[in-house]
């Protein structure tokens, strides 16, 4: 089965172009290797998938004959993701909340308040 269905019927994409365009793009890699969306994935092959800045290693165990459902995945795929790697993901998503580019304005009514709050709690 080609790689970009093989993502696509295991739900790691919603929708098979956007497996095409991630295999294009070279977020997808079969044993240390990019690949093109025409490649053909086996048992024992080692994936890794980058989707939202996260690298989701995975391994194939069998391959669907057609998109399956959400309970039925694990039948086809083991994931080896590191819990390091949605550890990462979770700190980035708060740094971006709190950074604020100098210079970007002035801070709105709700940021002043916890400004506020802030410096009368060091004091």
């Amino acid at each position: 089965m080609r790689i970009d269905k093989y993502l696509w019927s295991t739900r790691y994409f919603k929708t098979r172009n956007i497996a095409t365009t991630a295999c294009k793009k070279g977020h997808i890699k079969v044993n240390d290797q990019v690949v093109k969306p025409s490649r053909e994935v086996f048992p024992t092959d080692k994936l890794i998938v980058r989707k939202e800045q996260i690298n989701y290693e995975l391994v194939v165990l069998d391959i669907p004959k057609s998109r399956v459902g959400a309970k039925l995945v694990d039948i086809y795929r083991k994931d080896t993701t590191p819990k390091e790697a949605f550890i990462h993901d979770e700190l980035l998503q708060h740094a971006k909340d709190h950074y604020r580019k100098r210079g970007t304005g002035r801070p709105t009514k709700k940021e002043r308040r916890e400004i506020e709050d802030y410096l009368d709690e060091s004091e």
